[in-house]
């Protein structure tokens, strides 16, 4: 229309960007930041964290956000400590204080306690979380004092390891499936200790083979606002995230038919599962998944490919 300014849609970036996500925002909030630091026109990230979380957060944009939900899919790495003695409605320390008992506690009582959350459990997720009861986040409900059955979910527990107890501060590392809450888990890890607990502060150390020590602080990310070249260079290629599929190489042929939706021969398929698309000249096409007859059918494909 006349007389109206054109909408300013951003740059079109692809690739990874590993933000190290400080205390006190949200990951939304961190994802805006780095957004518009990058002048990025599409972004997003790829599993929340907690506000009072701090770590590995990857944020996607341009074609790599086709990624995300391979992910959230992911398993974490975090390193937690947990505050014992101390029950909160949030399972964490800005929720409000419902419990406090006496600690006294020796290595072996939590040996044992730490073993019952080893391996494959089930886990009742925290009212404060993003799920939804009837269209309506949990978050919501809670806050206005609404407390609703939430049915147990299976997840995994590849380890824990409690590493000291300072006081009542119960540190401890921990490597689990997606889907799994921290703050559940300090509140069941207090219950069975009979003394109550929440996560004092907590930090995500790895997403799948991504890890913190790769990760850029947001304060980095700032400074180089106006240099477009040094913040590319931070951006790693959006099929790194997915080395834990196999990588099959497809003739030319075949990718030529693939991109446009087909099923295709391919040599060296596993039998079944995901798997990444390469072809010689393109590269890296998407995502495919095996079908278990010596073809591939596209599952999620870069548009630059198509």
């Amino acid at each position: 229309m006349a007389g109206r300014h054109k909408r300013h849609r951003g740059r079109k970036i692809d690739g990874i960007l590993l933000l190290d996500k400080p205390v006190g925002l949200t990951s939304n909030a961190a994802l805006q930041e780095v957004k518009r630091a990058y002048g990025a026109a599409k972004a997003g990230h790829t599993g929340s964290l907690d506000p009072i979380a701090t770590g590995l957060l990857p944020i996607c944009f341009g074609e790599a956000t086709k990624l995300s939900g391979f992910f959230l899919s992911a398993d974490k790495r975090y390193h937690a400590v947990l505050q014992l003695g101390v029950a909160t409605d949030t399972g964490d320390r800005e929720g409000a204080v419902v419990q406090r008992s006496h600690v006294d506690l020796g290595d072996e009582e939590i040996d044992r306690v730490m073993d019952m959350f080893r391996g494959d459990i089930e886990q009742i997720p925290p009212m404060y979380s993003a799920l939804k009861k009837d269209g309506r986040p949990l978050y919501e409900l809670a806050r206005q004092g609404v407390e609703v059955e939430r049915q147990a979910r299976p997840v995994t527990v590849y380890s824990l390891a409690w590493q000291s107890l300072d006081g009542n501060r119960l540190v401890a590392d921990l490597h689990c499936s997606s889907g799994f809450y921290v703050r559940s888990l300090a509140h069941d890890i207090g219950a069975a200790l009979g003394c109550g607990a929440h996560v004092d502060s907590l930090s995500r150390t790895a997403v799948g083979q991504f890890e913190l020590e790769a990760a850029v602080s947001l304060s980095c990310i700032k400074t180089l606002q106006e240099d477009h070249a040094k913040l590319g260079e931070l951006l790693i290629p959006g099929d790194r995230g997915l080395d834990h599929l196999p990588g099959i190489t497809l003739s030319p042929d075949a990718a030529y038919y693939l991109v446009r939706g087909q099923a295709v021969r391919a040599a060296a398929l596993p039998q079944s599962g995901l798997v990444r698309l390469y072809a010689d000249e393109a590269g890296f096409l998407g995502v495919g998944k095996v079908l278990g007859d010596g073809r591939v059918a596209p599952k999620r494909l870069f548009q630059s490919a198509q």
